[in-house]
Order: C-alpha cells, then sequence, then structure tokens
C-alpha cells in the first residue's frame, strides 16, 4: 500500500485578501459550520463588515439557540496589538458575548493575552483564539483546519462566580461533567446534530434549522429526570398547527 505525505499550505495562496477572500469564504454556510463545530454554537445571521465607529468587524451572528451575539475577527498574519484591541473594541459596541480571533500564527504574548482575559471576565464573556491552517497530500485539493489555540476556561469562571458557596459550586460541576459526558455518547453515536459547548446550566439546547424553535434538554433535579421537549419561542400560528395532529405525534412517540 503506497501513502501521501501530508504538507501544509500557506493560507496566503490560498486566501490572498483578508476581506474579500476569507471572510467571504468564511461566511458560506458550510463554511461556518466547520468553524460552529469548534466553538460548539450554531452561527446563523452572518453579517459582513459591521461598522463600529470608524472600524468594520468583519463578521458578526449569532447563536441559533441562545441569541446571543458572535463576532469573528479574521488576521491572516501573526496575531498583533492592533487587532487584540480591534476585538475588544468590537465586543464593547456590538454587545457581544463570544469574541471569535482568527489568525495565521497566535504569538505567545497574545496567547496569554486571551487566556488573561478568559479567567477575569465573566462567565457570559468568552474569547477564542484560533488558528486556521490548511493541509494536502499530495496534488490533493487543500483542506483547510480551524485549531483552537486558546478558549474559555469554564471551571475557573464557575468557581469564581460561585463565591465561596461549595454547594452551589458542586451543583454547577456536576451540570459540567454532565454535558461533558452527554456531548462524548453524542459524537459516538456520529453526531446527529451539533453539540455544543458543555456548560453549567440546566439545559442544553438543540438547532433544528429555524429560528422559530428549537430541542431543549433539561435536567430536573427534584425527579432525577431528563425533560425532551420542542421549544417554540414566540410562535402561535406554529403552536396551533403541531396541536392539531397531536395525537399522532404522541402515537409515533408511543
Amino acid at each position: 500500500m503506497k501513502f501521501g505525505k501530508l504538507k501544509e499550505v500557506n493560507v496566503r495562496e490560498l486566501w490572498r485578501h483578508e476581506q474579500y477572500d476569507f471572510s467571504e469564504w468564511l461566511a458560506k454556510s458550510d463554511n461556518i459550520e466547520l468553524l460552529s463545530n469548534d466553538l460548539g454554537l450554531t452561527l446563523t445571521d452572518i453579517e459582513k463588515e459591521i461598522f463600529v465607529g470608524s472600524y468594520r468587524c468583519d463578521l458578526v451572528a449569532k447563536d441559533e439557540t441562545t441569541g446571543i451575539k458572535v463576532i469573528i475577527e479574521n488576521q491572516l498574519e501573526s496575531t498583533n496589538h492592533d487587532h487584540l484591541g480591534k476585538i475588544i473594541t468590537y465586543a464593547s459596541g456590538l454587545g457581544a458575548e463570544v469574541i471569535v480571533w482568527i489568525v495565521k500564527e497566535a504569538r505567545e504574548e497574545h496567547r496569554s493575552a486571551i487566556e488573561w482575559l478568559n479567567s477575569n471576565t465573566t462567565k457570559n464573556i468568552s474569547f477564542f483564539l484560533i488558528e486556521i491552517h490548511a493541509y494536502q497530500i499530495g496534488d490533493s485539493l487543500p483542506a483547510p483546519k480551524f485549531v483552537i489555540v486558546e478558549k474559555p476556561n469554564d471551571f475557573s469562571k464557575i468557581v469564581k462566580s460561585s463565591s465561596g458557596n461549595t454547594e452551589f459550586s458542586k451543583a454547577q460541576s456536576e451540570r459540567l461533567a454532565f454535558w461533558t459526558r452527554f456531548n462524548e455518547v453524542v459524537s459516538m453515536k456520529n453526531k446527529p446534530f451539533n453539540i455544543r459547548k458543555p456548560s453549567t446550566d440546566h439545559w442544553y439546547d438543540v438547532a433544528i434549522g429555524t429560528s422559530d424553535a428549537h430541542i431543549s434538554i433539561t435536567l430536573v433535579n427534584k425527579s432525577n429526570s431528563i425533560g425532551i421537549e420542542l421549544y417554540i419561542n414566540d410562535n402561535k400560528e406554529l403552536f396551533d398547527k403541531l396541536y392539531k395532529v397531536s395525537e399522532e405525534i404522541h402515537g409515533e412517540l408511543g
């Protein structure tokens, strides 16, 4: 059996311009899904070149199930202080809760800066520092790969937010452990849906391709059980449509 050699491709040869090439590529549904999978989110409503004062943020999106705002700043070169300042400015100006900085190479001082921001901001704010790489075997098409360099340390934020309340911290830790294991099992079953980042919440939302509704999985501590529901945000017409065939749905579910 013959094997090819895996070689890295210079991303600047694939995307010569951050705005017109890389941002345009990333905004397409198949490509933003690659990033979504690594973040544990479902990114929708992608907007390009959103003004914040006299500056422009590359991409702005929202997580389909939670509605939180996500900003993405692209830099196809080594990290620098200028872009670090920009992502903080964009996050403040747009009220973002998830900040994603995609770069060609992450310098050590900026890795440290993102780690510090994740450790010293509230648990609602999350910073991701991600390198974009590309590889090919022989003359194959180049394959892009996102590599997460820094991401939120949820556990340290849990401890900080609990303010010494050990019982509260224990409950949060158990939820985090449960959803982490839940994701592992879902991945083993070939991921029928995009897994989300494990959290300390008692719920876990699953996107179904519409902003009108989603599947919500909840942990019910009092009865030591798990609830699963189709959660309709605000659409009475959709509820009535499903209610008319409720007996048929019950029959299908047993």
